[in-house]
């Protein structure tokens, strides 16, 4: 349930006379906060991304000795398609609901996710709610097929936005790479196996747009001078 501005209050001023909320109060604030962002993302026009489905430093003990987030971390098993459904109505009822993608770690839940993204398309955007890119433990061949193979038998693959970057280290931008070539290969299979066209013109749009242009539209990217971005022409 949403958090009230009276709840909202009380607890903000147990914790600023030193006492700790309690389990159910940190996650009715948090879901207050949650909806406050929300509609200042929507407002600037800005996209939110949400990656579900972690559990953090199960291993308490080297969490301790080296820190938390630290890597001692697994893929959670909670239930969350009612959460989020409930979290992305509140806002679409205040015509709030700004672009958002959905990132997931519980292969369990690729289609609930996937599904869970046609309910709040409205047209204003190609593609509004994303089920975004194999994140985390499913970053790998196989994850990165799971995903886009619910996204694809469930919604529609050529409006994807593709592979995200979500560190500044130089190594980590080979995975972009590493995903163009999942992707093809997955579609060329495809095609040998006559359920896709072989119409490499319609195909090499669909792969690029997936690649980049779509992202580029998505986030409004500006152009520079002369029309192309660095490395893409």
């Amino acid at each position: 349930m949403p958090c009230s501005d009276r709840e909202a209050q009380t607890i903000f001023a147990k914790v600023r006379a030193g006492n700790v909320p309690s389990e159910t109060e940190q996650e009715l604030f948090a879901s207050l906060l949650m909806l406050f962002f929300g509609r200042l993302d929507a407002e600037k026009g800005w996209t939110k991304q949400l990656h579900l489905g972690a559990i953090r430093n199960v291993n308490s003990r080297r969490a301790r000795e080296a820190g938390l987030d630290t890597g001692y971390d697994s893929i959670g098993d909670w239930q969350q398609a009612a959460a989020l459904g409930v979290y992305l109505d509140l806002l679409e009822q205040e015509h709030s609901l700004p672009k958002t993608i959905i990132y997931n770690v519980n292969p369990a839940d690729n289609y609930a996710f996937a599904t869970a993204i046609g309910n709040f398309q409205d047209g204003s955007t190609a593609g509004k709610i994303q089920f975004g890119s194999a994140w985390w433990f499913l970053d790998q061949k196989e994850g990165i097929e799971w995903q886009l193979n619910a996204l694809s038998n469930t919604g529609l693959l050529s409006r994807f936005i593709g592979m995200l970057t979500d560190s500044r280290s130089f190594m980590s931008f080979p995975r972009h790479e590493y995903f163009r070539r999942v992707l093809c290969d997955l579609l060329g299979r495809d095609v040998e196996n006559g359920e896709l066209p072989s119409d490499e013109k319609l195909l090499g749009t669909m792969v690029r747009n997936i690649c980049f242009t779509n992202a580029r539209e998505y986030l409004g990217l500006e152009m520079p001078p002369g029309g192309t971005m660095a490395g893409h022409k």
